[in-house]
């Protein structure tokens, strides 16, 4: 036997011996518990293994007002410093400055300074309103978007969610397949958990209680926290806060769990650069006074203002346990930049995922034995060496979606039926091509070669526009369309493989050891 026979016959049996090392720990749950644990698996779809599929909107017009927040507080704070009469508000999107007729001029120059992104969109007397230019918003709402997928996708990682698929879907829309959440709600707490952390000051000059009977000063808002009345019960309470937020939690650096004055665990925060400035600014402007320091509306802390706070260091208290610290600190480092709200929420059973998957490979093992049993009347004995390649075809994509850890959906489980299908077409290509040269009174031998030969170029032609459609799949499609492209697109080039090679080599291997004069054809 030739030496280049040899070798692809030793090339096909370790590609076998690979294929069938990486896939039996998916499809055998009675082998060794080194071997299932250290080999990779092909992971289920959510349309297989059931669990929950959500799609979120972020809402990047609040992204946009946390923006407008900080700068407003950081104009507040400096206009202060610099001895500027004016009063900053966020109106929506924009910022409105009021002050004195003849300083316009001065706070127009000072503002423009300062943000250059800010457009001075309308002026009334005492008053001029500026908007946030379109480019800037623009590119706040893409990264709002871009941050919250990211941000989702470390929160499911921490929830432990197995093998969870979290794309962008449109332009606002984020998509989560969760396998095995049968009862989402708990996980969609923690992922939609905005942590959004702002500081309000306490207005200790107004009646809470006639604001809590319904008559609420202008600019005031009222908020509840959480404390421990004397029973040792939790019970909620008021505090009337200034509407205005003077910093969020969009300049965070870090979060991590700490210890208070009390011994008790709290949640120690960390600014950058710019939050550590705006908050020294607001500290040494407030001191004596409350500062509240809110996370998603709730009020957990509304310390007294001791003295100007440099360094851009918060420590957020209350009546934590470790595990809860931890959690929040969590969700501060990985706060989102804007709200999500759920507008498709399905929850697929595990029975139904069982059905899918039985029906799955209730139609592959039929289809494929149907296709086996055809080639095998129809080439006779080449038709086994074309089944020979199909087993082969089949094992090796198995094989490769598990060292790819690729996620095996029933779309997916029709591309394996559709592969199986072009490998059958490769084989009928050859083998009529060499049923022709035969006819021409070639020995088989010459007639095999040649039949490859003048197959090759149509076979390639097919797979690879084949394979380009399953890419363009890929790229464009989401959930289920894209585990059909993968099946797709691996099956494709392992077919070219069994087909030009698995399937030659064994020919070539007949005609040496044999010497055939006639070709079972």
């Amino acid at each position: 036997m030739k030496k280049s026979i040899r070798w692809r016959l030793a090339l096909i049996l370790a590609s076998l011996v690979i294929a069938l090392f990486l896939f039996l720990p998916s499809a055998v749950k009675t082998l060794p518990a080194w071997w299932t644990n250290a080999v990779p698996k092909i992971s289920l779809g959510l349309d297989l293994r059931g669990g929950s599929h959500l799609v979120m909107r972020v809402e990047t017009d609040k992204a946009v007002e946390s923006f407008v927040d900080n700068r407003v507080a950081d104009l507040q704070a400096t206009a202060k410093e610099q001895g500027l009469a004016v009063t900053f508000d966020r109106v929506g999107q924009t910022i409105s400055a009021k002050m004195q007729e003849p300083l316009k001029q001065q706070v127009d120059d000072f503002i423009k300074k300062r943000y250059a992104n800010f457009e001075n969109t309308s002026e009334s007397p005492g008053e001029i309103v500026y908007s946030l230019d379109q480019r800037a918003a623009t590119g706040i709402k893409k990264d709002a978007v871009s941050q919250a997928l990211e941000r989702t996708r470390r929160r499911v990682d921490k929830y432990g969610v197995a093998e969870p698929s979290i794309y962008k879907q449109e332009q606002d829309q984020i998509a989560l397949q969760l396998p095995g959440v049968g009862n989402p709600r708990e996980a969609i707490a923690f992922i939609k958990t905005t942590g959004k952390l702002e500081f309000k000051m306490l207005d200790a000059e107004s009646d809470l209680q006639k604001a809590l009977a319904g008559t609420v000063p202008k600019g005031r808002e009222i908020l509840y926290g959480e404390r421990v009345d004397n029973s040792g019960r939790i019970v909620n309470e008021p505090y009337l806060l200034y509407a205005r937020t003077l910093l969020t939690g969009d300049t965070l650096k870090d979060a991590k769990v700490g210890i208070d004055d009390f011994g008790k665990p709290s949640v120690s925060i960390t600014f950058d650069s710019e939050g550590a400035r705006i908050f020294e600014q607001i500290t040494g402007a407030n001191v004596g006074k409350q500062m509240a320091i809110v996370l998603d509306g709730v009020v957990h802390s509304a310390p007294v203002i001791q003295d100007r706070i440099g360094g851009g260091t918060a420590q957020i208290t209350g009546n934590f346990t470790h595990d809860e610290a931890a959690k929040l600190a969590f969700v501060l480092r990985e706060s989102l930049p804007a709200p999500m709200k759920i507008i498709q929420n399905i929850t697929v059973g595990p029975s139904l995922g069982q059905d899918s998957i039985d029906m799955g490979v209730r139609a592959t093992l039929i289809g494929g034995f149907l296709v086996l049993l055809f080639m095998m009347f129809y080439y006779r004995i080449s038709g086994v060496i074309a089944d020979y390649a199909i087993v082969l075809n089949l094992v090796l994509l198995l094989g490769a979606m598990a060292l790819l850890r690729a996620t095996l959906t029933l779309p997916g489980i029709a591309g394996i039926i559709l592969t199986i299908g072009m490998g059958v077409d490769s084989n009928v290509l050859m083998f009529e091509r060499i049923r022709e040269e035969l006819r021409t009174g070639k020995a088989p031998r010459p007639a095999v070669d040649s039949g490859y030969d003048k197959a090759f170029l149509t076979i390639l032609d097919s797979h690879v526009t084949t394979l380009i459609t399953a890419g363009a799949l890929f790229l464009f499609g989401t959930g289920p369309i894209r585990g059909f492209a993968v099946t797709l697109s691996l099956g494709i080039m392992i077919n070219l493989f069994t087909a030009l090679v698995g399937t030659k080599v064994l020919f070539d291997a007949i005609n040496a050891r044999w010497k055939l004069q006639k070709l079972s054809i």
